[in-house]
């Protein structure tokens, strides 16, 4: 979450308040003040230089501006590219294909729509489909840029003092914690009243919806109502909606070197939502240990645990960056579903799709060693949605297992079933369409 601070001028008084972005994107450098009068014209050309409205209209009609900036941003995706100027063409192209490799994602004073270029065929190559991928996630980030830049006034509370402005004070608090608090941003230092983009703020809001709901899980059984049980994610907390890799940890067969469920140590890397900690208790793993480095993500495992009846001595929740200390001892059982994509997050909750340079992935790997017991498993989830996109070749992942020490002794795969799968509509349809979730069972080479 950047704490940097914003300032603007308004009827000839300084102003200055906390700027909140959970991208930790840095506060526009000029802000005009923007309200019902002002077009959608003037906003988009505003936006789009990157000048920050910030509203004082009613809270419906930013809403509605949000989407007739869309609505430009699509008219101008849709638009033929004019050719480039006479020995321009090469120069250019080497500048853009440089960023891209290097995943680049400065946002430019204009936004740049992805064009028909950046649509991959079937018959593109690793390396085309690589450059095509980060092109689009670079058209995504600029495209957020602008949409980003209609901001909005809070007050010390969380309340926003527009007209027909909802309640938000509860997701607020969900996502920066209580208001007032002297350790939330810089509220020590005398600055109380905070400005974010209305569409992080909508994001929050939706979040906050999603966490009350709670998504259904089907391998976790059934609760008492009858209803399959819920896993319910806090804000910037990855939420299991893709439940295939969850049957892969259910139906793994469990080391057989150490008897009996009950008997059995494992170490859950990473966990997150505490999903997978809780499939491996109703498997009847004696002991768990759940491990995260994000404190909202150790909040977020805790609360649901304790909702699923998973609580100490048999599960604890405890901070570590992977694993967790030789004081817990060596594991029977490791598990770990990382990030599934190379490439670097630009929020909290893309860690949990981005890994950059792999170093999640190779981390895992690499410690397994120290931290499994003789006999034991590590279990790898992962899905191979990177190596679709040339992003990471099969032969990568291998060598990481080996280089690690480890061998594979056996691997369930599923296929996604999620709707992105079969929507051909999708620039990457085809890399999607063959995707699969494996679960690799690993053991000392």
């Amino acid at each position: 979450m950047s704490e940097a601070t914003i300032t603007w001028s308004e009827q000839d008084i300084s102003h200055s308040a906390l700027w909140r972005s959970e991208r930790g994107v840095l506060p526009p450098k000029r802000i005009q003040i923007a309200d019902d009068t002002m077009s959608a014209d003037t906003a988009y050309k505003l936006a789009s230089e990157g000048v920050g409205l910030l509203w004082r209209g009613d809270f419906q009609n930013a809403k509605h501006l949000i989407q007739a900036l869309e609505r430009r941003l699509e008219n101008r995706a849709e638009r033929p590219k004019r050719p480039p100027r006479r020995g321009a063409g090469a120069a250019a192209a080497a500048r853009a294909s440089a960023a891209l490799i290097a995943g680049a994602e400065h946002i430019t004073s204009a936004p740049l729509p992805p064009t028909p270029a950046a649509t991959p065929s079937s018959k593109s190559s690793p390396a085309q489909l690589a450059a095509a991928f980060y092109k689009h996630r670079q058209a995504q980030a600029q495209r957020a840029r602008v949409l980003g830049m209609v901001l909005l006034p809070f007050q010390a509370d969380y309340q926003i003092p527009l007209r027909r402005a909802p309640d938000v004070v509860q997701a607020c608090t969900e996502a920066w914690g209580p208001a007032g608090d002297k350790t939330n941003g810089k509220a020590s230092q005398g600055i109380t009243h905070s400005v974010v983009s209305l569409r992080e703020l909508l994001g929050i809001i939706s979040a906050h919806e999603w966490r009350k709901k709670g998504v259904e899980v089907r391998s976790l059984g059934f609760g008492k109502n009858g209803l399959p049980q819920r896993i319910h994610a806090h804000y910037g907390v990855f939420s299991p909606v893709r439940s295939e890799y969850l049957e892969l940890v259910l139906d793994a067969p469990l080391p057989i070197a150490w008897g009996q469920p009950e008997q059995i140590l494992a170490f859950d890397i990473g966990t997150g939502t505490g999903v997978l900690t809780a499939i491996l208790r109703q498997r009847g793993i004696g002991k768990i240990i759940a491990t995260d480095l994000d404190p909202r993500a150790l909040a977020c495992a805790q609360d649901n645990l304790k909702r699923l009846g998973c609580t100490v001595p048999q599960v604890q929740v405890i901070q570590a960056d992977l694993f967790p200390t030789k004081s817990y001892g060596r594991a029977q059982l490791i598990v770990c579903n990382p990030p599934w994509l190379p490439g670097k997050p630009s929020s909290a909750l893309e860690r949990a799709v981005y890994d950059e340079g792999s170093q999640m992935l190779k981390g895992f790997l690499q410690g397994v060693p120290a931290h499994l017991a003789p006999g034991g498993e590590a279990w790898l989830i992962l899905s191979d949605l990177g190596e679709h996109l040339g992003l990471r070749s099969h032969a990568e992942l291998l060598t990481h297992i080996q280089e690690a020490g480890l061998k594979v002794i056996g691997q369930l795969s599923t296929s996604p079933k999620h709707p992105k799968a079969n929507d051909i509509t999708d620039p990457f349809f085809t890399a999607r369409s063959r995707e699969k979730t494996h679960l690799w069972r690993l053991v000392m080479a």
